[in-house]
């Protein structure tokens, strides 16, 4: 897989808090929904590999192990909703809801900076 966020790659992303990492991961999700509802296969799984990559930057930089099986089990759903067969049974607004409180939280944080 390329590697599409090489600004993020360095010490960027490990400097964001959680909520804002997952806010990110969700607007890559929420483009792989959209594409995908458009039937645009390939711009859909261009999102869903940034999405992956994302959390695959979160995972090596997470400092509180507890978030480990959230973030590995996320990384497995997303996988078996777009390339497998839905065995989680998840769904486009599923995938909304679960990334709208990170939305919500990251612009907390940012109103009180």
């Amino acid at each position: 897989m390329k590697i599409q966020h090489k600004e993020l790659a360095k010490d960027r992303w490990a400097k964001m808090s959680l909520a804002e990492q997952m806010a990110n991961i969700g607007s890559e999700i929420s483009r792989a929904i959209h594409w995908r509802n458009k039937n645009n296969v390939e711009y859909s799984h261009n999102a869903v590999n940034r999405a992956l990559e994302l959390i695959t930057y979160t995972i090596d930089s997470v400092s509180v192990k507890s978030h480990l099986k959230e973030l590995t089990r996320l990384r497995e759903a997303i996988n078996d909703y777009f390339y497998g067969n839905n065995e989680f049974s998840s769904s486009d607004l599923l995938w909304q809801k679960y990334f709208d409180h990170f939305n919500y939280a990251a612009r907390l944080k940012q109103t009180r900076i």
